[in-house]
């Protein structure tokens, strides 16, 4: 089964992440970078309040096509309780997306607020069934019990495990 793993990451966490993840399940990745960067008071300002709206960034890639996956990871930092805009336009961008198994996670300091329900909604909304969810503090991020979860999590939804 043919994994893609999707993903924003503003500090390096959530990158460090899918690497490991990555390394242990085989897939293609494709990390989505905003066309204009955020620095540390632009990511805390502008890209908070973008979050917690819901908006789009644009980014590269501008289309992401699925259609060649069976499985489709997507993770995103949290800012403001919710995806970074990014990653709300990963999925926008998303084509070929119907009738996929997805699965999610998200990394955050804190709380996941909104993050993995408005996910979850979104991949709906482009076809895209969740069979997975996971939320990472920044403790569970070096925690081998954790990432071993979410690499069985995904294995057995590529029916590889």
């Amino acid at each position: 089964m043919n994994t893609c793993f999707i993903y924003h990451s503003y500090s390096g966490i959530t990158r460090k992440l899918v690497e490991k993840v990555r390394a242990a399940c085989g897939g293609d990745a494709i990390e989505v970078t905003p066309r204009q960067r955020y620095n540390a008071l632009t990511a805390y300002t502008l890209g908070c309040m973008r979050a917690r709206n819901g908006q789009c960034d644009p980014i590269d890639p501008e289309i992401i096509d699925v259609s060649g996956y069976d499985l489709i990871v997507i993770g995103t930092p949290v800012w403001a309780f919710r995806a970074t805009p990014a990653v709300n336009a990963a999925i926008a961008a998303l084509r070929g997306a119907e009738g996929k198994k997805a699965v999610l996670f998200a990394t955050c300091g804190g709380t996941p607020g909104e993050t993995i329900p408005r996910l979850r909604d979104a991949l709906a909304g482009k076809g895209a069934g969740v069979i997975g969810e996971m939320v990472f503090t920044k403790k569970d991020t070096g925690d081998p019990e954790k990432i071993d979860a979410l690499i069985r999590m995904i294995m057995d939804a590529a029916g590889t495990s």
